[in-house]
């Protein structure tokens, strides 16, 4: 079981594969959608073009309206605006980040993201046993 991709290693259909969205919770409509990921790992040429790429995994949210989400299958942990869907921050991350980040306040009392980087076998994302945190400022 693995996607169905050209001998370029990427998807047959057309792009953009993958989008990041916010719904409006009262009305029920998109409120922004943008193109999520770029093509960087998933050809031999390492071009980072956003086209939008296929994901697995969810986002969290925070308190103070940051989307934290590292499901695309170019290995890189974003951070979202919740209100306009602006990207506001990028890490790239040794192995797939396929999983869904979480959040904790450390001893100091300061706001932490952390996230398993692992890769997944069968979507082609680096293969890894990374567990990393970020701090974030205020």
């Amino acid at each position: 079981m693995k996607p169905f991709l050209s001998p370029l290693g990427v998807p047959c259909q057309q792009p953009p594969w993958g989008y990041v969205a916010g719904a409006d919770l009262v009305s029920g409509k998109v409120a922004w959608k943008h193109k999520n990921g770029t093509i960087h790992d998933m050809t031999p040429f390492g071009l980072p073009i956003k086209m939008g790429v296929p994901g697995i995994g969810g986002p969290i949210i925070t308190a103070g309206g940051v989307v934290f989400m590292a499901a695309a299958v170019d290995d890189y942990l974003r951070a979202y605006d919740l209100t306009s869907g602006k990207e506001l921050w990028q890490a790239r991350l040794p192995a797939g980040g396929q999983a869904t980040p979480m959040t904790y306040l450390n001893s100091e009392g300061q706001q932490m993201v952390v996230l398993v980087a692992g890769g997944h076998g069968s979507i082609g994302t680096t293969l890894g046993d990374y567990v990393v945190a970020y701090k974030l400022k205020r």
